[in-house]
């Protein structure tokens, strides 16, 4: 069996191992495929696995012996899943991998917003504590998230997580999911509304697709802060930017833009209470673990006749 890795690299820069998918068959394992190289990459493989890198039905095409792809990832709109599954390929994601990882990171970027850590440690390094003549120095509003609401837009596994971390905080939280109903849910409007800080954890879809946008930002609180480590194109960063420089939204924080990697005109660049980071909260060492796990469970899954975590049945 011939299985092809088409863009390992961010995955696995070193620090795993592709052990379980070696001995399931010969392994070429590329760091990156330019634009053009796929299908030739793929040709004569079994299977094939992809992060990023786009598969089309001209790419299944020059890979006529191809019967199985595993996306990297849970996001799977990379692959041509109908096209697949025309050509009797089974298309399978890594769904639950992420979701400590993430809540996680959600936190992370809160709490810098909130009390600008790095900036600070960096004001002391360079000699504003001691010129202050002060005990204690800062030159940015501290924010206390206790009795604060925080809405969660998108209350599947990892909105659920991030509001699990938000009451340790001691902060209300409410919920909008088109499909999950649950103790914490709210209308969009309500959610927009009233709360402090608002976390977007849903999948990009026709309907949120900037559903942060300057209608949507007009509802909210002035002083709201806003985060994203779910999609880039979940926000309208024109609105949000506009938003950002009229102190509606006091500040952001983003992990995801709306073009990876981010364009050197993107928006939101040089915004000093915007946070911008370069789409890691996926990517601790444990959380890659388990996406590799994951990833070689589905292909011996789908050799044994059981295949599991299937996006195009």
């Amino acid at each position: 069996m011939k299985i092809v890795v088409l863009d390992g690299y961010t995955e696995n820069p070193g620090d795993l191992s592709w052990g379980g998918l070696e001995a399931l068959g010969g392994l070429t394992v590329y760091d990156r495929t330019p634009a053009g190289r796929t299908g030739e990459r793929m040709a004569g493989a079994d299977a094939v696995y992809t992060n990023k890198t786009p598969v089309t039905a001209a790419d299944m095409d020059a890979a006529p012996t191809a019967r199985f792809i595993g996306v990297l990832a849970t996001g799977y709109n990379i692959v041509d899943t109908a096209a697949a599954k025309e050509r009797g390929i089974t298309v399978c994601n890594v769904p639950t991998y992420g979701t400590a990882a993430v809540a996680q990171f959600t936190f992370a970027l809160l709490l810098e917003l909130c009390h600008h850590v790095a900036h600070h440690a960096d004001q002391v390094q360079r000699g504003q504590w001691k010129a202050r003549g002060d005990f204690c120095f800062w030159d940015y509003p501290l924010v206390e998230l206790m009795g604060k609401t925080i809405g969660i837009i998108g209350y599947g596994r990892i909105g659920q997580a991030v509001g699990v971390i938000a009451r340790a905080f001691g902060m209300e939280v409410i919920a909008y999911d088109a499909y999950v109903s649950a103790a914490e849910s709210v209308t969009l409007d309500e959610l927009l509304r009233r709360g402090d800080v608002i976390s977007l954890h849903c999948p990009l879809t026709p309907e949120t697709h900037h559903i942060i946008n300057a209608r949507s930002i007009a509802k909210m609180k002035p002083g709201v802060i806003i985060i994203n480590d779910s999609r880039g194109p979940l926000v309208d960063e024109h609105a949000l930017r506009d938003a950002l420089l009229s102190g509606k939204v006091y500040a952001a924080a983003v992990d995801v833009v709306s073009k990876e990697p981010i364009e050197p005109d993107n928006p939101l660049l040089g915004l000093p209470n915007c946070l911008v980071t370069p789409h890691i909260a996926w990517a601790p060492k444990e959380s890659r673990q388990r996406l590799m796990d994951t990833a070689v469970d589905n292909l011996r899954a789908f050799l044994a006749g059981e295949a599991r975590n299937v996006v195009n049945g």
